[in-house]
């Protein structure tokens, strides 16, 4: 289990009030602001997105990271589910994250993103998947401007954990992700300061409960028992309608908003409301 949060960094928001009405459903032709964050701009998009999160009801994650170092020597289905989080861990122990999207929707069924660079990576010291690289560098993710111009992970990971008012199951948030175990396990890893993650599956599951609460999700396992939809996040959302977020469409909160969208969608639409059989079910480990 991780420790105790460190003391505050600037204080914690209140718990929200309970939520008395539904959320409306986002609407498919607006598009959702992304704020990239930068070093300079970091405590502007902090305070930014703590008064747009004291409203939250649902927030996502995506992570992009420089690919994986450790395989798992088999077919990833064949593993049990303590073999495949032996994999995962070893490969988010030693690896750097590069960029953290964050979407959030709020009880009036506003959505906003924003984008976290991160300075920490070093093409020529640290562990990475050069093919992994080559393919965000195809989406527009350069490592050597995050490098030079991002916000270091400790730094993000304090602001996130005490003053976003999102972390804590308190919130009583939904979060949300695609093909979530690397992101999740990635977001527990900035937000205790780049501590080790847990040595067990049962560890993990409590330290998920402990920082995001228990009502976590991914979209992927929804949307495979959904025959209609096609496969891919970028698709799925394409096909119910939903057009790419503005100012960055192709990197890690572009991929939170579909996440989001996706997930909305699907529970008030073909799922209907159903979805606590999902309920902390993350693909890449449980499935």
């Amino acid at each position: 289990m991780f420790p105790p949060p460190p003391a505050s960094f600037y204080g914690r928001v209140p718990p929200p009030q309970t939520m008395d009405h539904p959320v409306p459903m986002p609407l498919p032709h607006v598009p959702v602001r992304v704020h990239p964050v930068w070093a300079w701009s970091f405590h502007q998009e902090a305070a930014c997105l703590r008064r747009f999160a004291e409203g939250a009801r649902y927030v996502a994650v995506n992570v992009h990271y420089p690919g994986l170092v450790h395989h798992p020597g088999k077919d990833q289905d064949a593993l049990t589910a303590e073999k495949r989080y032996a994999n995962l861990k070893a490969n988010v122990d030693v690896l750097k994250p590069l960029q953290v999207g964050i979407a959030v929707c709020d009880r009036d069924g506003k959505s906003e993103a924003w984008e976290f660079n991160l300075r920490d990576f070093r093409r020529h010291s640290d562990p990475h998947d050069e093919n992994s690289l080559a393919y965000l560098a195809g989406r527009g993710l350069d490592v050597d401007t995050l490098a030079n111009h991002g916000v270091d992970a400790w730094s993000l990971g304090a602001m996130l954990l005490n003053y976003s008012g999102l972390i804590g199951p308190w919130r009583g948030l939904s979060w949300v992700t695609y093909t979530g175990a690397y992101h999740v396990t990635y977001l527990l890893k900035i937000v205790t300061g780049g501590r080790p993650l847990p040595n067990d599956v049962a560890g993990f599951v409590g330290a998920v409960r402990h920082f995001l609460g228990d009502q976590v999700y991914d979209v992927a396992g929804m949307a495979a028992e959904c025959p209609k939809l096609p496969v891919g996040l970028e698709r799925i959302a394409a096909h119910l309608g939903f057009h790419p977020p503005w100012n960055s469409p192709r990197l890690a909160a572009a991929a939170g908003v579909r996440a989001l969208q996706v997930f909305r969608s699907l529970e008030d639409g073909e799922l209907r409301g159903k979805v606590s059989r999902y309920r902390g079910l993350l693909q890449g480990l449980h499935h």
